[in-house]
């Protein structure tokens, strides 16, 4: 699925202090674009070594197509393609294990909220889309029995899906983690200023005016409109959104499930992240949408992680630790 593009880097904020470090003004910026898990990826890395910034983007683009060999849904064959065709994957890969292995984290934490699992519900309502319909009860219930994140086994050697049918998904988690490991390529490079989009987002340092990254919230209904901004903390953020693979033209079905429920949350249009990992923050977007408003304030204090959150009518709130600019 085409993944959307909520957030936008803009020059910075004014009055924020310069950083401590190598100054901005000897700083040679570069820059790289590349499509990769269904989306548009663009990385912008500082070094005062030209070379050695090209050389951090080159190692950062290899990560990122590591992440896509081994999770995208759009490589016929990718391991989580061969995954889902089997029911069962032989040695698979660190990587692999390793988004697999926090999808679960956060599956058994949240009480399912989040479930990488979701897939046959995601392909009954794209199959229903085509036929310009809405799945019928009966067939929401029995893309149901596919879906359950207990019913995968984790092994070092081999990975199982337990239910006939059952099919993974990591749009929810992977482009999280292609900005995290962008973002330790970056450092193990020396870069210590850059903002990774990886269809989520990873700031580093301060940018080319040496002020901390503004990152803007677009309107979900109105991809012209900024609702606020958030001033970076070196937090990686991320944003799930109802106006991006959408099965109705109100929004009301798209593609973040509610697994309990076989449909998608109804009071959200759009929910922000703001945690250590831009893994977490992807997969804890579907968290908090599944949740809904009432329970975000305390689920983020729980969470320890920033939220912003647009209902349907447009109203967005925060939680007071983020930055607003």
């Amino acid at each position: 699925m085409q993944r959307r593009q909520l957030l936008f880097a803009t020059l910075g904020w004014a009055g924020l202090a310069r950083a401590a470090s190598t100054p901005t003004e000897t700083l040679q910026w570069r820059q790289r674009a590349m499509l990769g898990l269904g989306t548009t990826l663009t990385l912008r890395a500082a070094h005062i070594d030209p070379t050695q910034a090209e050389t951090a983007l080159s190692a950062a683009v290899a990560a990122i197509r590591r992440v896509e060999a081994s999770m995208s849904l759009y490589r016929p064959d990718s391991e989580l393609v061969r995954l889902n065709r089997q029911g069962y994957l032989d040695n698979p890969s660190q990587e692999l294990l390793t988004v697999l292995r926090a999808a679960q984290q956060v599956s058994r934490r949240s009480n399912g909220q989040f479930d990488a699992t979701v897939q046959p519900l995601w392909a009954l309502y794209d199959r229903a889309q085509r036929e310009n319909r809405l799945p019928t009860a009966a067939e929401i219930g029995a893309a149901k029995q596919q879906v359950g994140w207990q019913h995968v086994h984790i092994g070092s050697q081999r990975i199982e899906l337990r239910r006939p049918g059952m099919a993974l998904t990591f749009n929810g988690i992977a482009q999280g983690r292609a900005a995290d490991v962008a973002r330790e390529a970056l450092h193990r490079h020396g870069v210590v200023h850059a903002l990774i989009n990886a269809g989520e987002y990873a700031p580093m340092g301060r940018n080319e005016r040496g002020m901390a990254w503004t990152l803007g919230i677009e309107d979900p209904h109105d991809e012209q409109r900024l609702l606020t901004a958030l001033r970076s903390d070196g937090r990686a953020v991320a944003t799930s959104a109802d106006n991006r693979s959408a099965f109705t033209a109100d929004h009301q079905h798209h593609h973040i499930f509610n697994p309990a429920t076989g449909d998608s949350p109804p009071e959200l249009s759009s929910v922000s992240v703001l945690a250590p990992s831009a893994m977490l923050a992807d997969a804890l977007t579907k968290v908090m949408f599944v949740a809904g408003p009432g329970q975000i304030p305390s689920l983020a204090k729980t969470w320890q992680v920033g939220v912003l959150w647009v209902d349907k009518a447009g109203r967005w709130q925060a939680t007071p630790d983020i930055a607003l600019a």
